[in-house]
């Protein structure tokens, strides 16, 4: 036997020796966390403390296992552990295959429940009826904006933010088989074609682009009629059967899509949070002024400044309301100093959420 045969053998048996003790310890790991469960009982699920494990990971990972791989093998022991304490459900915007999907997959990891509702309105009604515990729904994207229906649900449901998370957006051009030259007509969400507008100006000029309900929806579509291509996700591919033609056509290759958690409660503080709210400026000169001057008063970052028709909450067709995010959590003393001085210059304040700013 060479050398190299018997150095590698040792290798090997470290390896098993290792996993043995990983396997071990996850174990030991999760008869932890069903004892928790078995004393605090209830809701058992907290998304700051799941942050802040998420946090230390990156922090004292030495290598050479990137951080963000760290974080998901430890975000799936989480989720798993978890399933033994409190079976979770969790509603997201179907169907199968969606970006929401992975996006819920990426929070929860794989052990829950995933319940595919055919709306934004229907996952907010899931969480809200107790059909399921927690609910993910998508409010911004890095190049088209907010989702203005998330945004109006949010100001009328008594759901609250609880979580949020970044989903890095690839977009893949798919179809049965063939080449892009082959396709006669591509299929996807309107928001996916706009966010390929000028890769399909430069690739496939000639080809129709027609706008359907989800990506899920256009890669089954694709799946079934020859001479179609559908714009979507890894997850649609595999879920259909089809063969990528074309990787990463999006036009900003940063191209992100921010995701709400949703559920009956927000999160406690984490040491890293973000705080959402709606509120309404009173009819007279410099009232948004005033509604944002508390917060540079009292030292509170805002990152982020929506406005959008009131919809009932105010008393004029031009009435608008404002989505505000701020670094922070409401306990915090200068936050809690800001929203108080909100509360008496703004028409009305509604909070979202205070939650943990995603992990990864």
């Amino acid at each position: 036997m060479s050398d190299d045969s018997r150095e590698l053998g040792k290798l090997r048996d470290q390896i098993d020796a290792i996993d043995g003790d990983l396997l071990r310890l996850i174990n030991e790991r999760a008869k932890l966390a069903r004892r928790i469960g078995e004393i605090k009982q209830g809701n058992i699920y907290r998304p700051e403390r799941e942050a802040q494990v998420l946090r230390r990971v990156a922090e004292r990972n030495p290598g050479p296992l990137p951080a963000v791989a760290a974080q998901r093998i430890v975000r799936e022991i989480m989720s798993a552990c978890l399933a033994l304490e409190q079976p979770l459900n969790i509603a997201y915007l179907g169907p199968a295959g969606t970006y929401s999907e992975s996006a819920a997959r990426k929070h929860f990891g794989g052990a829950p429940t995933l319940l595919a509702c055919p709306g934004i309105d229907d996952v907010f009604r899931a969480v809200e009826a107790g059909n399921a515990h927690y609910g993910v729904v998508p409010i911004e994207n890095s190049t088209e904006g907010a989702i203005g229906r998330s945004l109006d649900l949010l100001l009328s449901s008594p759901s609250q933010i609880c979580g949020e998370i970044n989903l890095p957006i690839h977009h893949k051009l798919m179809a049965q088989a063939g080449t892009p030259a082959e396709v006669a007509r591509i299929y996807s969400h309107a928001q996916s074609l706009a966010q390929c507008h000028e890769w399909l100006n430069r690739n496939m000029p000639q080809v129709s682009r027609i706008p359907v309900a989800s990506n899920a929806e256009a890669a089954r579509l694709a799946a079934a009629e020859p001479g179609t291509a559908a714009i979507a996700g890894d997850a649609a591919a595999e879920l259909y059967g089809l063969t990528i033609l074309a990787e990463n056509i999006e036009d900003d290759p940063n191209n992100t899509t921010r995701f709400a958690v949703i559920a009956g409660h927000d999160a406690g503080p984490s040491g890293n949070d973000r705080t959402s709210l709606v509120c309404s400026a009173q009819n007279r000169p410099g009232a948004v002024h005033q509604l944002l001057a508390p917060f540079a008063d009292n030292g509170v970052s805002m990152s982020r400044l929506e406005s959008r028709p009131a919809r009932g909450f105010g008393g004029s067709r031009w009435e608008y309301v404002f989505y505000i995010d701020i670094e922070g959590h409401r306990t915090e003393a200068g936050v809690a100093r800001a929203l108080e001085e909100l509360r008496g210059r703004a028409g009305f304040v509604k909070l979202l959420g205070s939650y943990p700013r995603a992990a990864y």
